[in-house]
């Protein structure tokens, strides 16, 4: 685990009366609801929707990504953009079900500046990141994965600590705490910029190296 820990709740009492207690599925259903109506930050003013995360809700490996982009506000799905497909074929070609994963991202509304007639992603400040971290936190605790595997950048800081590096730590696992563990990697959307820049196949083939290291999960 990082030296200053995961910025994530631990979840709470296992031990409550599961009598008293929502399903996991009722509750996660609740919280999106929920979401739909959050007013904490800025960012709902201009997104169409909130992007909750989707998912079996006793998952027991989840998938943070960063920030819902401009396809995922449209249509109010987690990764169904071009990133979200890049992720799926990755995840396809190490024998992953997409369909077994619970996906979310630290930022539920899509931030954007206007370029024309595009919409073009624009970082979370660091207001808006606290704001939505309630959201992620909620998440943890209804579904409460065993591993979770970090898209990103931000979403490797939030589970893993302000100082954690990214190049330097990915594809490798981290104890965070309560029987859980964590793996970050980078975000799909960079894998879609190395075209552009060049060294495509290379950063696709060690992304896709990461995540085959998802399916030899710490015990």
């Amino acid at each position: 685990m990082a030296a200053n820990g995961p910025r994530v709740r631990k979840p709470g009492d296992r031990s409550r009366d599961a009598a008293t207690a929502p399903p996991a599925g009722a509750e996660l259903a609740r919280l999106g609801r929920a979401a739909r109506k959050c007013r904490a930050c800025p960012l709902w003013e201009h997104a169409t929707q909130t992007v909750f995360g989707q998912g079996p809700a006793d998952a027991s490996l989840m998938f943070v990504g960063e920030q819902a982009g401009d396809r995922e506000d449209l249509d109010g799905h987690p990764f169904v953009g071009p990133a979200g497909r890049l992720l799926d074929g990755a995840l396809a070609e190490v024998g992953i079900e997409r369909s077994g994963i619970y996906v979310t991202n630290v930022i539920k509304h899509f931030k954007f500046e206007l370029r024309g007639k595009r919409r073009l992603h624009k970082r979370a400040n660091a207001a808006e990141i606290d704001a939505c971290l309630r959201w992620l936190r909620a998440e943890i605790d209804c579904v409460r994965p065993r591993h979770v595997v970090c898209l990103g950048a931000l979403a490797a800081r939030v589970m893993l600590g302000a100082a954690f590096k990214l190049q330097q730590n990915r594809g490798r696992w981290f104890e965070i705490g309560d029987g859980r563990w964590c793996l970050a990697t980078v975000h799909p959307s960079f894998v879609l910029r190395s075209r552009i820049g060049g060294g495509y196949e290379e950063t696709y083939r060690a992304f896709v190296a990461d995540l085959a290291r998802v399916r030899r999960p710490p015990a």
